[in-house]
């Protein structure tokens, strides 16, 4: 990790310019943590619109070790979930792809400090994925439904499922997935029953636009499908994450295609449009 006194954190840019000012936010954070100033390095260094930066790299080693040295549950909460939104965010690369992303930024500090840019961040992962357990074990009393969301979203990006993390990301609500028929290649959406938001159905359109429509039953997999699918549903239920876990056998279900009737494992048609 770089110390906070380096010459390089000028060099590395975030969402809106240079890093320059990075070192001086999370030495506050170490000194005291505050919310209010980890959301402004969050928000205005670290991660825009699902997209990480060579600052976020660079921050990451800082907060895995406030993190695991803190004794507060909230923080240590907060920052294992933001950093599971920053991991899901982040291509799966090698160093040699993640040195040809930046060409720029190696002509400027140099390919070692590329390479300790990169590995400091894996290490700052693993350590951050080292809590998951406990995390999660103090979730199940003191975080709400969508804490648990942002959770489950965090420990799917530390397992290294990337796709799933970014499906619970995309569709943190739980009111509404959208796939793609394989056969067809029209789009699928996938919404709760109004008087019972438990089970999910499927519709050829958008239904708060073509709310007449007819939607097609889904047939849930009490077993949720595939590895990817039962883990998922296995961590919601550990925690008591309630709508997921209500919804996950209706997603790793099947339904007759809205628009061409053919049978579509609906996991598997959501899943494709986070495929390259």
């Amino acid at each position: 990790m770089f110390h906070l006194d380096s010459h390089v954190w000028g060099k590395l840019s975030g969402p809106y310019g240079t890093a320059e000012q990075l070192p001086a936010l999370l030495q506050r954070l170490e000194q005291a943590y505050s919310r209010d100033v980890f959301d402004e390095l969050f928000q205005e260094y670290l991660y825009h619109q699902n997209t990480i930066y060579p600052a976020t790299y660079a921050a990451m080693p800082y907060l895995a070790r406030i993190a695991c040295a803190t004794d507060d549950a909230a923080v240590r909460q907060e920052l294992f979930l933001n950093g599971g939104i920053i991991e899901a965010g982040r291509d799966e690369l090698d160093e040699a792809t993640f040195l040809a992303v930046w060409p720029e930024l190696a002509g400027e500090i140099g390919g070692p400090a590329c390479a300790e840019l990169y590995s400091g961040y894996l290490d700052a992962v693993g350590q951050l994925r080292s809590l998951t357990e406990r995390v999660l074990d103090e979730a199940v009393e003191h975080a709400d439904d969508m804490e648990k969301r942002y959770l489950l979203i965090a420990d799917a990006a530390y397992r290294g499922e990337h796709i799933v993390a970014n499906i619970l990301l995309t569709f943190v609500q739980g009111d509404e997935y959208v796939g793609v028929c394989p056969a067809c290649e029209e789009e699928i959406y996938i919404w709760p029953v109004a008087d019972n938001t438990s089970v999910l159905q499927a519709f050829a359109s958008d239904p708060v636009f073509e709310p007449e429509q007819e939607p097609q039953p889904i047939v849930p997999d009490p077993s949720c499908g595939e590895a990817e699918t039962r883990v998922l549903a296995e961590r919601a239920a550990g925690i008591g994450e309630r709508t997921l876990a209500a919804h996950l056998p209706y997603l790793a279900g099947t339904a007759s295609c809205p628009s061409c009737s053919e049978q579509v494992r609906l996991w598997t048609a959501i899943r494709s449009t986070f495929e390259i």
